[in-house]
């Protein structure tokens, strides 16, 4: 278990999910499948996805702006900007000081970096955030998860591989309104999803993501920390989880002691997808939207690979005001709009298009 020497907490808080969906029977009509086997059986009723002129990078420009509203701190305060992500728009040129010049964080004293972790690479950019500010060495730092869809055509995945992300702005707890009490990660080499270079979709192992990866992590990093702090599951209010789909997080609640009320309201992927990086922090941000003064979440994330990243987080006095700042989860869950298969490939720039620039 990690504690920082300063108390270090959430600032700010933001998320940006694209306007467009597909709905996962619209998904299954193009390849010929029976839906509720393949896309139930997952709950999952749509996804969101980017339009032409979205990327990684916007998807993490809108949440950070948001976050920053929310903050209502000087922008050019942000001494670091994390990225945690696995689909940059480059191979090689870093998303973080796009952010950095896009927001006018200024260029001086600023440290920046892109965070690969499969979906935890979010958390993963958090904690070194809590560690910067825990130990002085900055006083607010920007951390975002972000991605678009990277689920291969016809693939399970493409059910629910989505795009959206989420940003936190982290500082000293007295101008926080939610405090980071402490955290535990823990980590191995299982390898239940990977991408190799130069290939364009993921690989994953079916089924073995599931028992061997994301649930034996989870728990293990889970319970470690509540262990240590001396709390069990009565003691949290929410619990939020990586959202691969809909049904593991209400699976390894259960596993862990915790009712499905204490997690359904962060549980946002049946409506828009699981957004990889973003995943944990969207869920988390869909709880500080509607948590009061008070109340502690138990934050776990997963990443294939794999590791997970557990958190004690203690909501303080000021969320209220701050929750009025910025649009919320469901704002953005409800601001929709519907597309075809045949739009929905054309944005993910399935096929090449003309000078690849999106035209019809």
């Amino acid at each position: 278990m990690v504690r920082p020497d300063r108390g270090v907490g959430i600032v700010g808080w933001g998320v940006y999910i694209p306007v467009h969906r597909i709905r996962a029977e619209e998904l299954a009509r193009a390849w010929g499948r029976d839906w509720k086997r393949f896309a139930a059986g997952v709950f999952v009723e749509e996804k969101s996805l980017p339009g032409l002129d979205e990327d990684t990078f916007t998807i993490a420009y809108e949440a950070a702006k948001n976050a920053l509203r929310r903050a209502r701190i000087d922008p050019k305060s942000v001494r670091a900007v994390y990225v945690g992500t696995e689909s940059k728009p480059y191979a090689v040129k870093p998303t973080s000081t796009m952010l950095i010049e896009a927001l006018d964080l200024g260029e001086r004293s600023t440290t920046g970096a892109d965070f690969e972790f499969a979906c935890k690479a979010g958390t993963e950019a958090l904690e070194a955030t809590i560690g910067l500010v825990g130990s002085g060495m900055i006083d607010y730092g920007l951390v975002i998860g972000a991605d678009t869809a990277q689920g291969a055509p016809g693939d399970p995945l493409e059910y629910t591989a989505a795009s959206g992300g989420a940003a936190l702005v982290i500082g000293p707890v007295e101008n926080s309104i939610a405090e980071i009490v402490a955290s535990h990660s823990f980590v191995t080499d299982t390898p239940d999803f990977w991408r190799r270079k130069l290939v364009k979709y993921p690989a994953h192992t079916k089924a073995f993501t599931g028992v061997p990866a994301y649930f034996r992590h989870i728990t293990t990093a889970a319970r470690a920390l509540m262990d240590e702090l001396g709390t069990n599951p009565g003691d949290y209010d929410y619990a939020v989880f990586h959202q691969p789909n809909g049904k593991f997080p209400l699976r390894v609640g259960k596993m862990l002691g915790f009712p499905k009320e204490k997690i359904l309201p962060g549980l946002i992927t049946p409506k828009i997808g699981n957004t990889y990086s973003g995943s944990s922090l969207v869920g988390l941000s869909a709880v500080l939207d509607v948590a009061k003064p008070g109340q502690k979440i138990l934050v776990a994330s997963f990443g294939s690979g794999a590791g997970s990243d557990a958190f004690h987080i203690e909501v303080l006095d000021g969320i209220e005001e701050a929750q009025a700042l910025a649009p919320r989860v469901s704002d953005y869950v409800n601001w929709k709009r519907y597309v075809d298969y045949a739009i929905y490939a054309r944005n993910r720039r399935m096929y090449k298009m003309p000078n690849d620039m999106g035209a019809y």
